[in-house]
C-alpha cells in the first residue's frame, strides 16, 4: 500500500477537529472549528447535524491541505466522537428529523424517573453497566420518536435511523451505504448488553425503541465502510471508531488492567481498565466497553467530574482572579500553607461517585487572609480530591486492584500545569504521567484505523511507542494527606442533599 497517512476525525461538542498523521504517528496537519450550541430550553441542549457534518468535511480538507498531501494518499480513517448525543434521520434523504440532542441534555430526567420508580434500573444497570440517567441515549431517541410528528410510525416501518454522531458521520461519509456503530458508543446507549454484545430486545421494549432503527455493531477496529469520492476527493476506507474517552484511553496506551486515564477538559473523565472482568460497581461509577478488538472486549470502570478546567474558567470568568487559565497554577504555588480552603465545585451538582444533582458549589474555610491564591489553590485542588474519589471507589469495586500499584495518564489542557500535576500525584497518591503527545484522543482514533490497514504497530507495539513527557511522583507525607481529605470529605458532606 503506498499510501501511509491516517486521518482521525474528532468531533467534539464545541468543534469538530481533523488531524493527519504520517507513518511516525506524526501530527502533520489540522483543522478545526467551532460551530453553533442551541439551549432552546432551560436544561435543553442541542447540535443542528448539518453543522456538524459540514464542519466534520471543512476540517478534513483543511488538515489534509495542510498536510500539503492529496486525499488519494490517506490510507484510513479513524473517528472518535462526542458519546451519547443522539441522531435520528430519514433513510431515505439522510435528513435528521430533529435537532441532535446533546448528552448534555436533561430533557428526558422525568421519563428516567419514571423508568426508576417502575422498577426497571436495575435491569438496565446489569445488562448495559449504565444508571437510568439522562446522560445516555436511549431515551433521548424515544424522546424523538414520541415528539416528531409521525416519526414513530415512520420508525415503525422501517424508515428511520438512530445513531450516535460517529454513526451518522458514517452513514454521510459512505453516501448512505453504512449503518453502523462500533461497541463503545453502543455501549452508552442505555440499549446495548455488554455482556451478549448484542441489542437488547427486552430494553428496546421497555423504552419503547424499534429495533429496525439500530446499527449494526462492529469491533473499534473495523471495516466501516469507504468515503464517497466526491466527499473528500478520493474512497478511503474508515477502519477504526470509539466514544471518545475510550479514544483517549487507547492512545495513552492504557491496555493492561489497571491502566488509569484521566481527561482533564471543561470536566473529567476517568477510565480504570478492568480487562476481562466487567466489573459491577456498588459506589455508583460505570461499567463500560474500554474497546473491542477481534471480537473481544475489554471491559472499563468509568467516572465523571463535572467540573474541572470549568472551574478555572469560573475564576477567570466569574471572579477575575486570574487572567488566563494558565495563571491557576502559578497563582496557586503562593497560597499560604497555614490556611485549609475547600471549594466544592457542584456549580451543577456532584457526579461520580455522589450523582448529587442537587447539590450546589460552596467555599468552606475561608478566613480574613484568604484571597486570590488561596481560592486558586482550593480549585486546582478540588480536582485532585474529586480524583481520589474515583480512583478510591474503582479500587473498592474492582479485586483485581488489589495490590496493584497504579499508574495515572493523564491529558487534557489542564494537564500543562506542572503544579496541579503534582499535587494531584500527592493527593491521589500515584504516579501520574504526562504523555509528550497530548492528542491522545485523535491519536487513539487513527490507531485503531492504522492498525487495522497494517500501517502502524498492534497494540503492544504502539504501547512501547507511548513517550512520557513528565512523570510526577507522590511527594506529601502521608499525614498531610490524610487530613486535607478529611477536611474535603467534611466539606462535600455539608453540600449533599
Amino acid at each position: 500500500m503506498g499510501s501511509k497517512y491516517v486521518l482521525a476525525i474528532d468531533q467534539g461538542t464545541t468543534s469538530s477537529r481533523a488531524i493527519v498523521f504520517n507513518a511516525q504517528q506524526q501530527i502533520v496537519g489540522i483543522g478545526q472549528q467551532e460551530f453553533p450550541q442551541h439551549f432552546p430550553r432551560s436544561g435543553w441542549v442541542e447540535h443542528e447535524p448539518e453543522d456538524i457534518w459540514q464542519s466534520v468535511v471543512a476540517t478534513c480538507k483543511a488538515a489534509i491541505r495542510k498536510a500539503r498531501i492529496k486525499p488519494a494518499d490517506i490510507a484510513a480513517i479513524g473517528i472518535t466522537n462526542q458519546r451519547e448525543t443522539t441522531v435520528v434521520w430519514d433513510r431515505k434523504t439522510g435528513k435528521a428529523i430533529h435537532r441532535a440532542i446533546v448528552w448534555q441534555d436533561r430533557r428526558t430526567a422525568e421519563m428516567c424517573a419514571k423508568l426508576k420508580k417502575a422498577g426497571h434500573e436495575k435491569a438496565f444497570n446489569a445488562k448495559t453497566g449504565l444508571l437510568l440517567d439522562p446522560y445516555f441515549s436511549g431515551t433521548k431517541a424515544a424522546w424523538i420518536l414520541d415528539n416528531v410528528k409521525g416519526a414513530r410510525q415512520k420508525a415503525e416501518a422501517g424508515e428511520l435511523a438512530f445513531g450516535t454522531v460517529d454513526c451518522f458521520l458514517i452513514w454521510r461519509l459512505t453516501g448512505g451505504r453504512a449503518h453502523v456503530t462500533d461497541a463503545t458508543n453502543a455501549s452508552r446507549t442505555l440499549m446495548f448488553n455488554i455482556r451478549s454484545n448484542k441489542w437488547d430486545a427486552g430494553l428496546l421494549k421497555t423504552l419503547n425503541v424499534p429495533a429496525s432503527m439500530l446499527p449494526e455493531v462492529k469491533d473499534c477496529a473495523a471495516e466501516f465502510g469507504i468515503t464517497h469520492k466526491a466527499i473528500l476527493g478520493a474512497q478511503i476506507p474508515i477502519l477504526g471508531v470509539a466514544g471518545d474517552q475510550q479514544a483517549a484511553a487507547i492512545g495513552n496506551a492504557c491496555f493492561e488492567p489497571g491502566m488509569m486515564k484521566s481527561t482533564y477538559g471543561t470536566g473529567c473523565f476517568a477510565l480504570l481498565n478492568t480487562g476481562a472482568d466487567m466489573v459491577r460497581s456498588k459506589n455508583r461509577l460505570l461499567t463500560t466497553i474500554a474497546y473491542r478488538l477481534d471480537g473481544k472486549p475489554t471491559y472499563a470502570l468509568e467516572g465523571s467530574i463535572f467540573m474541572a478546567g470549568a472551574t478555572v474558567q469560573w475564576l477567570r470568568d466569574g471572579l477575575g482572579v486570574i487572567k488566563s487559565a494558565a495563571d491557576s497554577g502559578a497563582l496557586a504555588a503562593k497560597a499560604d500553607p497555614h490556611q485549609d480552603v475547600y471549594l466544592v465545585p457542584a456549580f451543577t451538582g456532584l457526579g461520580a461517585p455522589w450523582w448529587d444533582a442537587d447539590a450546589r458549589g460552596a467555599v468552606f474555610g475561608m478566613s480574613r487572609g484568604t484571597g486570590p491564591a488561596e481560592l486558586a489553590r482550593a480549585a486546582l485542588e478540588a480536582v485532585c480530591f474529586q480524583t481520589h474519589d474515583l480512583l478510591a471507589a474503582m479500587q473498592k469495586d474492582w479485586k483485581g486492584a488489589t495490590g496493584r500499584k497504579t499508574v495515572v495518564r493523564v491529558d487534557g489542557g489542564m494537564v500543562a500545569s506542572d503544579w496541579t500535576m503534582q499535587r494531584l500525584a500527592d493527593i491521589v497518591n500515584a504516579t501520574v504521567d504526562r504523555p509528550t503527545m497530548l492528542e491522545t484522543t485523535a491519536l487513539g482514533a487513527a490507531w485503531l484505523a492504522a492498525s487495522r490497514a497494517g500501517l502502524w504497530l498492534d497494540a503492544k507495539g504502539f504501547a512501547r511507542t507511548w513517550a512520557l513527557d513528565t512523570r510526577f511522583s507522590p511527594k506529601m507525607k502521608p499525614a498531610e494527606r490524610a487530613r486535607k481529605l478529611k477536611g474535603w470529605h467534611e466539606a462535600v458532606k455539608r453540600v449533599l442533599t
